[in-house]
């Protein structure tokens, strides 16, 4: 035993009579999800495959491996017991809007916000168009689209690479801290936390220079996400003409301030060769 390595201690491999690769893992066994791991996770970033277009596949990928009745069931079950996410589904609220229906708004509002952001140029926004859901989970999904944006308005995170980041912690924090069902939760995480580890990775594999950077955005969409309400099912075009404090505080958005990641973003995002701090 004591010519074991420490750390190869308690390995147990078990046979089995598959000639393809089986584990217990649903993830582990998905060929087509291993690729996405490896590859989100190692590369460097390029002009060639942005970032978003990894997004999109893995979308592709959960959709064959979730249980879609275990999941609405886990949803009705939940809603008994948890009031604000039972009215949420009742109520049903779809945007439906355009951009341009946000022009008029005070710049320093958040319409106004989201419209300079959306219009200005330097950072890709696309309003999740409405659709009819046909169940629990795709309202959920749906909504989650629909207010991306306006959890980085109201997180502070910038719209840039490494202001994705903010959403991402925030959102794994606040579904934990609302949902009483772990493993709805979970479920309901799932997306994120590959969106996630994907950036965490590569930054300290290519882009230590703002690794600093990452763990601040990380640290206060963890922040937020424990200490505030549960805003992410807020309906945000009632805040539309707040100024971005006021929102904050009827919405019960704790710990947020606004980061300047631009620099870092651009740089991680290969927009720029070099990075010498904000």
């Amino acid at each position: 035993m004591n010519q074991v390595p420490y750390l190869a201690r308690g390995v147990q491999l078990l046979g089995t009579d598959s000639s393809v690769l089986v584990s217990s893992s649903k993830y582990l066994n998905n060929a087509r999800l291993r690729e996405w791991v490896a590859l989100a996770a190692l590369r460097r970033n390029g002009p060639d495959f942005p970032p978003a277009a990894e997004m999109h596949e893995l979308i592709q990928i959960l959709a064959e491996l979730r249980d879609f009745d275990h999941i609405e069931a886990m949803i009705t079950e939940e809603r008994k017991v948890n009031p604000a996410f039972d009215a949420w589904f009742t109520e049903g609220f779809i945007s439906d809007y355009k951009i341009e229906d946000l022009k008029d708004y005070a710049p320093d509002t958040v319409a106004g916000t989201y419209y300079r952001i959306a219009t200005e140029g330097s950072y890709e926004i696309q309003i999740v168009p409405n659709f009819q859901p046909r169940s629990q989970w795709e309202y959920y999904s749906l909504r989650s689209g629909q207010t991306h944006d306006y959890d980085h308005i109201l997180c502070g995170g910038g719209f840039n690479y490494m202001g994705e980041l903010i959403p991402y912690w925030f959102r794994l924090a606040t579904i934990h801290t609302h949902i009483q069902n772990k493993e709805l939760a979970g479920e309901m995480s799932v997306l994120s936390i590959f969106g996630t580890m994907r950036y965490v990775i590569r930054t300290m594999l290519h882009y230590p220079e703002v690794w600093e950077t990452a763990l601040e955005c990380i640290a206060q969409g963890i922040r937020i996400g424990r200490e505030s309400g549960p805003f992410w099912m807020a309906k945000m075009e009632d805040v539309w003409g707040l100024t971005v404090p006021e929102a904050r505080e009827k919405l019960q958005v704790r710990g947020a301030v606004d980061l300047d990641t631009q620099a870092a973003g651009d740089y991680w995002g290969g927009l720029t060769s070099s990075y010498t701090g904000n």
